[in-house]
């Protein structure tokens, strides 16, 4: 168990990180990718964010810190956290394709893809992030190194200001469609279909 939870640690350190920097190198930039086309958009993006995990990966040992011990507490919520993430990313792949989650319709000139308000997201604009964070936790739960933890609790604001940085973006590719779903859906907390809360955003 503990050899597992070592192995967790050291792959949350190593990718976390990385997966939630690529969207500041994305939302930020959008016009630059879409100059550049997304083959050699990609080839830049992605060679930071692998020298990024391998830098991350060989400091490892230092950025864990304190070894919490298993706690089997901490393993229930791991497991709950879990399924949370599942069910919600159950929900979110019936309308999220692969394409859209690596952020090919940010950085294409020729496809700007459409503004997702069915299923899920008539309850949230975030599924993927809550998702995101949900398994995040259940990893760092798992894992219960002091280091992960500081990581998680980065991550929360990191997230916040992604969104923040996206949804600009978003009125920029879709005008007062995404406007209207603004004030109809909240950002975070999901709401059962066309509700009050839901109409007030």
């Amino acid at each position: 168990m503990d050899k597992a939870r070592y192995f967790v640690a050291v792959l949350m350190l190593t990718v976390l990180p990385p997966g939630v920097a690529a969207w500041y190198l994305i939302h930020p930039f959008t016009r630059f990718w879409r100059r550049l086309g997304v083959v050699a958009s990609y080839c830049i993006i992605y060679s930071i964010l692998v020298s990024a995990g391998l830098l991350l990966w060989a400091s490892s040992p230092a950025l864990l810190g304190r070894d919490l011990g298993f706690q089997p507490p901490l393993l229930i919520v791991a497991v709950l956290a879990a399924v949370a993430g599942a069910l919600i990313a159950m929900r979110r792949r019936k309308h999220l394709s692969q394409r859209i989650l690596v952020g090919v319709p940010e950085i294409s000139a020729a496809d700007k893809g459409r503004l997702l308000t069915e299923g899920i997201y008539a309850q949230t604009r975030n599924p993927r992030y809550l998702e995101f964070l949900a398994f995040a936790f259940a990893y760092v739960a798992f894992a219960n190194y002091a280091g992960t933890w500081v990581l998680f609790a980065l991550t929360i604001p990191a997230i916040h200001a992604v969104v923040l940085l996206e949804e600009p973006e978003l009125r920029q590719r879709f005008g007062a469609e995404y406007e209207d779903y603004c004030r109809r859906v909240p950002r975070y907390i999901p709401t059962r279909g066309d509700t009050p809360m839901a109409r007030r955003g």
